[in-house]
């Protein structure tokens, strides 16, 4: 596959697995085609074109030639200047490695990590949260996770990459939205009774019993496994964690349980003062999830995935060694 053909897979898939649906989906491209004509230079100069045509500012093409022909790629969670001085060490002992594909943005990418927040407004309108009160809390956190990221070193690994000659693109939203799709689907399969239910669910994915060997398998963060699930929330896709005041909303909405990658202590202390329980899945695991579903894909078209960084390759793939 070529490394346009990759990035395109990685926005076509995404959006086939966005809670807001096609028309949503439409809706923000339209949204950023307006934007973009009624800018003037210099502000239309610098706008981020992709936008037109890609609704997920934390996916991108971080460098390399898109016609590029890839045979294998490296993939990883996090993957900044060490993970490429380490994939450089590995071309020269005489891996052949054409892409390094990281979950985690990086560059352009991490500094609109923001952007990709509206996300959340429309999953928690699928629980019955008014979106003009998701709109409104999200926000106001979109507002400060781009005053978190603005002041970051977001190119350091791109130069990396520039200066090691290794292609690099980074798949962030694409692979979240689809770790949320399967487990929604999953849970909605298997209507587990209790918060035990949930973990033992998790714990028949092959990521997730991996890193329970490791000891950081999924785990009840709020609550008791003896208690009834309800509801069961899957909040892994919006970019990172939302705002505390929507845990409050979903329990009004009647969320019983929300499974997530993580959660900070002002969202637990506020989960536990709603009896919102909560299962942690484990961050690494869901991340390596949902790049696994994406990797498949590749692997059908004869492309080599290799792991590393935290990833772990499952594959999926029929009559795969």
């Amino acid at each position: 596959m070529k490394l346009k053909e990759i990035y395109e897979l990685a926005v076509r898939v995404g959006i086939e697995k966005d809670p807001r649906g096609k028309e949503g989906i439409k809706q923000v491209l339209e949204e950023a085609r307006k934007e973009y004509e009624s800018l003037k230079d210099p502000e239309r100069r610098f706008y981020d074109r992709e936008k037109l045509k890609n609704p997920f500012s934390d996916t991108r093409i971080l460098y390399g030639n898109p016609d590029l022909e890839v045979k294998t790629v490296i993939v990883g969670i996090d993957v900044e200047a060490p993970e490429l001085i380490l994939i450089d060490r590995l071309r020269q002992k005489g891996e052949k490695i054409d892409l390094c594909i990281a979950h985690h943005p990086e560059g352009r990418a991490l500094a609109a990590l923001s952007e990709v927040m509206k996300i959340q407004a429309d999953v928690w309108a699928r629980f019955g949260v008014p979106v003009n009160i998701g709109d409104a809390l999200i926000s106001e956190r979109m507002a400060e996770i781009r005053r978190t990221f603005l002041p970051q070193n977001h190119m350091r690994p791109v130069q990396a990459a520039q200066l090691l000659g290794i292609p690099f693109m980074c798949v962030h939203t694409p692979a979240d939205n689809l770790v949320t799709d399967f487990l929604t689907r999953l849970f909605a399969r298997k209507k587990p009774r209790l918060v035990g239910d949930v973990v033992d669910i998790l714990l028949e994915i092959k990521e997730y019993a991996f890193s329970a060997s490791l000891g950081v398998g999924p785990t009840v963060f709020v609550g008791d496994k003896k208690n009834r699930a309800g509801n069961v929330f899957v909040d892994m896709t919006g970019g990172t964690e939302g705002p505390v005041e929507a845990i409050e909303k979903l329990a009004a909405a009647g969320v019983g349980t929300i499974v997530a990658m993580h959660m900070g202590d002002k969202l637990r202390n506020e989960a536990e003062k709603q009896h919102v329980n909560v299962v942690i899945a484990g961050h690494i695991a869901s991340d390596s999830l949902g790049l696994n579903l994406f990797l498949d894909p590749l692997e059908k078209k004869g492309v080599t995935c290799l792991a590393f960084s935290g990833h772990e390759r499952v594959s999926r793939v029929k009559n795969s060694n």
